[in-house]
């Protein structure tokens, strides 16, 4: 790809020349590829129309989960969320082996392959957190749970340095992808001292639609500080913080 240069970068189409800013600068490149009207219509393009539905859809279910737990996101996600989850909800599609293509979704897919997704690729959760945990997803009662026995945090945490205490926090989530809407919930331990003294049994839940038949997510999270002064401040914008996928259950 032709990179710009010179001391006025262009933006905008001249002839058949597009300019346009990339990540890494300015970029020129000629126009071409299929006409639009052309995909949307030939035969000779029907599974490129049947990819983009797909693609389309994926991207949505994954804008509707990074909405469902944007409580706990906001504060421990990198910049490739958006893009890795469309891919991997893209997966969970296409894992759908009873619909036609086009028309294979989330619903009738595999939607379990998403657990263990890291939305904070630089800080996984797996290697922040090593302290043993237990899941449960009640469908009943509608009650998600994450449940872990007391730990010495300075043993079973690696925390960046600076860090002087975290929070460890759960967001469960019952979604409906076809209504584009959810139900959820959050639930955090509260301040622990990274230090040696044991923390307690921790039993974090929340709550959603009992005897829910929609697919429920459930994610967990640790999230850094250092306290000065009695006040606590968030390390680094928060690039230290882990958040993932520990339980999914697709439909009951």
């Amino acid at each position: 790809m032709p990179k710009q240069k010179g001391i006025i970068p262009l933006q905008g189409t001249m002839g058949n020349i597009s300019f346009y800013k990339g990540k890494n600068g300015y970029f020129a490149r000629e126009k071409g590829g299929v006409d639009g009207d052309r995909i949307a219509t030939d035969p000779a393009y029907a599974r490129t129309r049947e990819n983009g539905e797909e693609f389309g859809r994926a991207g949505k279910a994954g804008k509707l989960l990074r909405a469902s737990i944007r409580a706990l996101l906001q504060k421990a996600g990198d910049s490739y969320v958006p893009s890795r989850l469309t891919a991997a909800f893209l997966k969970v599609i296409k894992a759908d082996a009873t619909s036609a293509r086009g028309q294979r979704n989330v619903i009738d897919g595999e939607a379990e392959l998403l657990s263990g997704f890291e939305f904070n690729a630089n800080s996984p959760l797996q290697s922040v957190l090593f302290a043993p945990y237990t899941t449960n997803i009640n469908r009943a009662t509608g009650t998600l749970t994450v449940s872990m026995e007391p730990f010495i945090p300075v043993n079973m945490i690696a925390a960046p340095p600076g860090a002087t205490h975290c929070v460890i926090s759960c967001a469960g989530a019952e979604i409906d992808f076809e209504a584009q809407k959810f139900v959820n919930g959050v639930a955090n331990s509260g301040e622990l001292v990274l230090d040696k003294t044991p923390t307690a049994v921790l039993n974090l839940a929340v709550n959603i639609s009992a005897n829910s038949t929609k697919p429920i997510f459930l994610a967990l999270g640790i999230e850094f500080f250092q306290k000065v002064g009695g006040t606590s401040y968030s390390l680094n914008n928060g690039i230290y913080n882990a958040l993932a996928l520990v339980a999914v259950s697709g439909t009951a």
